[in-house]
């Protein structure tokens, strides 16, 4: 076990939790502040939950660098891969999931979004 790769380990882990936490409360004051100046609560409502799955977003990434080095810092068994692989899959489920929300989109496709219909072209 490496102590210095825990510590590292722990201090991205520390900064992910950290993120989704600042993202909250500075998403809720901009809801209740975006709410309370134009009174248009459901646009307040879309801005706060892109906001917020956006600081999740970033602290899920976080978290999952902190379990990859989490794992390197121990000794390496089938069990600790096994459970690195199950974490990172939910983790990545949810930022799919996240984005989708966001976005309203798969993020593959994010460039036909973009680019005018190849029809119009003809």
């Amino acid at each position: 076990m490496n102590p210095a790769l825990t510590h590292v380990s722990t201090l991205i882990e520390a900064a992910g939790v950290t993120v989704i936490v600042i993202a909250a409360l500075v998403a809720t004051i901009a809801f209740l502040h975006g709410g309370l100046v134009s009174a248009d609560w459901q646009g307040a409502l879309r801005r706060y939950r892109a906001n917020l799955g956006r600081g999740i977003l970033l602290g899920l990434e976080l978290l999952v660098a902190a379990d990859i080095i989490g794992t390197v810092a121990v000794t390496p068994s089938l069990e600790n891969l096994a459970v690195l692989g199950l974490i990172v899959a939910i983790r990545t489920f949810l930022s799919f999931s996240l984005e989708v929300e966001i976005e309203g989109r798969w993020p593959w496709r994010r460039d036909e979004a973009m680019r005018p219909d190849a029809r119009t072209q003809l």
